[in-house]
């Protein structure tokens, strides 16, 4: 069997249709373990509340709320901020790249492995980026004196972190990620934190001190938690002055009426985010000793995804490829992020019985491997 051409490798997880091509399988058949997406359906609160909207022609016939006054005023109550800190737009990216224009960040330091798209809206927005590259024996944490002091070597008036961290979801505590805040704003450095993942473990989130700090600013994602990322909504939180101008460089109407309607009802659902939360730390909890029984190394997580290390005999590009082939099981390769390791491969939590479908599919591929 031939490796999967570099150029095939999906640069993100949950390509199933580009990868249904390539190995002509049917979508349907194939299980995604690719992308970090809660495996429930979405609350039935959301789907109550699109329903209703649809049935309202006015829903599609008129535009959007310009100020998204109903949605930002969700978002307040749920992060216990006021609505004039928060700024909304159709996903993490144009967000970032509108602070990073709006703040004038010129050289952004860029703690590696990291999310891919970094980089990418970094270079976009003509910021340089300056990789700092992660202990990786044990976990992925950040040491905030490393942090400040290599950002302060390389001249960076910015930190670009994600907390938990991608892709092995490690937990910065908050505690230790306010000492970093406060010693970089003593040296004029933002810190910009992705927090896509938080909802995992709420307690540790920063996004009521993004509206205390002014050198932090605080990215959050809602549909990934709740099962609706073909909604595609997120959203930022900062400085009034900072939100201010951060919403002048993004377009008019970025969230659809139908997102901000579901987005608005699933934030309300505390019984699905409590199911979640709950389950998730069973199941993952089973994977880790499953794992650890097939002697793969896994990394602390606080999230619902784990991030894979095999060892040196194992060909992960071949392994990707043959649990699709022979198991219609989709893994995240981890070859395009920067700065990991060859050996890794990133696996989301998904329902008990898929959990034990990814187990018997890595045990049979490995045994002949």
């Amino acid at each position: 069997m031939s490796h999967p051409p570099q150029d095939f490798l999906p640069a993100h997880g949950g390509q199933l249709r580009q990868i249904a091509a390539q190995y002509e399988i049917p979508v349907e058949q194939l299980v995604d373990f690719s992308a970090n997406i809660n495996p429930a359906d979405p609350p039935a609160s959301v789907l109550a509340t699109l329903n209703r909207a649809l049935a309202d022609f006015a829903t599609l016939t008129a535009y959007p709320d310009l100020e998204l006054a109903a949605l930002k005023q969700a978002l307040s109550k749920a992060s216990n901020i006021s609505p004039e800190n928060i700024s909304v737009a159709n996903g993490f990216v144009p967000l970032l790249e509108a602070a990073l224009r709006s703040l004038g960040i010129t050289r952004c330091l860029l703690p590696v492995p990291s999310f891919s798209e970094y980089r990418r809206t970094l270079e976009n927005a003509g910021v340089a980026a300056a990789p700092h590259y992660l202990f990786q024996e044990n976990s992925f944490s950040y040491a905030p004196d490393s942090l400040l002091q290599a950002a302060l070597k390389e001249r960076c008036n910015a930190i670009l972190l994600a907390n938990p961290q991608n892709p092995s979801g490690s937990l910065c505590e908050a505690k230790t990620m306010r000492r970093l805040i406060e010693a970089a704003a003593e040296q004029g450095i933002k810190v910009l934190l992705d927090e896509a993942f938080i909802d995992y473990v709420p307690e540790q989130s920063l996004t009521e001190a993004a509206s205390q700090h002014e050198n932090l600013i605080v990215f959050r994602s809602v549909t990934k938690f709740f099962a609706i990322p073909g909604l595609r909504v997120a959203y930022v939180v900062s400085s009034p002055s900072s939100i201010e101008d951060l919403n002048r460089r993004l377009p008019p109407w970025p969230v659809t009426t139908l997102a901000s309607c579901a987005v608005c009802a699933a934030l309300q659902d505390e019984t699905y985010a409590e199911d979640t939360r709950r389950k998730n730390s069973l199941r993952k909890t089973w994977l880790l000793g499953e794992l650890a029984r097939l002697k793969i190394v896994t990394y602390p997580s606080n999230t619902n995804f784990l991030l894979l290390r095999f060892s040196a005999e194992v060909d992960v590009s071949l392994l990707w490829e043959r649990m699709i082939l022979e198991h219609q099981i989709v893994l995240r390769s981890c070859a395009n992020f920067e700065g990991l390791a060859p050996g890794h491969l990133r696996i989301a939590v998904r329902s008990e019985v898929e959990n034990e479908r990814l187990i018997r599919g890595l045990e049979q591929v490995l045994r002949r491997a």
